[in-house]
């Protein structure tokens, strides 16, 4: 999956989101919850990554906000160099067709009243990409090639396809301009077992074949595991630890991923805890450590002082955190401790 190239495509600093909610009275200031809190990573060109956690934990609003559907509250997201939280209107809607995203749900991602023929070649349209029309029908006869359909579908309507067929014409739309990143939003949550491990292949298809950079937001652990180069794991809107998918998975070192972990079965290794607490925090900052309630090895450290960045002791000396760094913020002993600096990434 990961290539030798060093190359950063996708490189996130302190991404924080922060929604107010409604007046529950007129004397009342508004309340604010912190969906994702001070984010921060870097994916090189080529990679996947998983972004795993409850729900409720901030995945979506991350991938949203990644994907500007969604302004950070404050924070940077840098596509290529170019720094997304700063750009508005015509600049963001052409740089757009270069990063793209599959939507969790393909019933409703899908116009029913547009062809397959329509909704593929719209961004062709927007963008003024192949005005021959000859050349743009190859390229989606292509398309759908690509992604295990048939050209001969090209003039059927969304609604007369399964959940597994409508994804494929989602994904077919989202690579339709050969974008350098996608993010994929629980792309298999809704379709059945045995389409989901075609559509997976797909995805793995397009990492290795075309060099697709990926954001793989999902709660399935197994999926994420086969998938991605490295993890992120997010808790309340904080990222608790990251690293290599297969160090993280199979040594991790915050509590709230051995419990992930633990609570997945080997066949529905899926990232859902039944007394797991999503709720996310309020007001500007949240809790010192927010899975303190739930942590079955909490110590006294952990209500007066926040976490520390820790490595895993197989790191040496890493100078910042890397995708190839196994990094975990918590007081357990596991990790040492390495200096804050503020412009680590993950």
């Amino acid at each position: 999956m990961l290539t030798s190239s060093t190359e950063t495509v996708l490189e996130v600093r302190h991404l924080t989101k922060i929604f107010s909610r409604p007046r529950t009275s007129l004397f009342r200031h508004p309340e604010q919850q912190v969906a994702v809190y001070d984010v921060s990573f870097s994916l090189p060109k080529g990679s996947v990554v998983g972004l795993i956690g409850e729900t409720g934990s901030g995945k979506t609003t991350l991938g949203r906000m990644v994907m500007r559907l969604i302004d950070p509250t404050s924070g940077s997201i840098h596509f290529e160099g170019v720094d997304l939280t700063r750009l508005h209107g015509k600049p963001l809607r052409v740089l757009r067709k270069r990063f793209q995203m599959v939507f969790q749900d393909p019933y409703s991602s899908l116009n029913p009243r547009m062809t397959v023929r329509q909704t593929i070649e719209e961004p062709f349209l927007v963008h003024g990409v192949l005005p021959d029309k000859n050349a743009r029908r190859k390229a989606l006869e292509a398309l759908l090639l690509k992604v295990g359909l048939d050209p001969a579908d090209l003039d059927r309507l969304p609604g007369e396809f399964s959940g597994g067929g409508r994804q494929r014409i989602g994904i077919a739309r989202a690579i339709a301009l050969s974008p350098n990143f996608l993010v994929a939003d629980e792309p298999v949550s809704s379709l059945d077992v045995s389409i989901q491990a075609q559509i997976v292949n797909l995805f793995a298809k397009l990492n290795k074949e075309d060099n697709m950079t990926f954001l793989f937001i999902s709660h399935d652990l197994n999926v994420v595991s086969y998938l991605s180069d490295y993890v992120l794991v997010l808790y309340r809107g904080l990222n608790v630890e990251s690293g290599p998918a297969q160090e993280v998975f199979n040594h991790p070192l915050h509590p709230y991923t051995r419990l992930l972990v633990s609570s997945a079965s080997p066949n529905d290794r899926s990232a859902e805890s039944p007394s797991s607490d999503t709720s996310a925090g309020t007001g500007q900052s949240p809790p010192l450590c927010p899975f303190y309630d739930r942590c079955p090895e909490r110590v006294e450290a952990c209500q007066n002082e926040p976490p520390p960045y820790r490595i895993s002791e197989k790191n040496e000396t890493p100078v910042m955190r890397t995708p190839w760094t196994h990094a975990v913020s918590c007081h357990s002993p596991l990790g040492k401790t390495v200096p804050p600096k503020n412009d680590h990434l993950i």
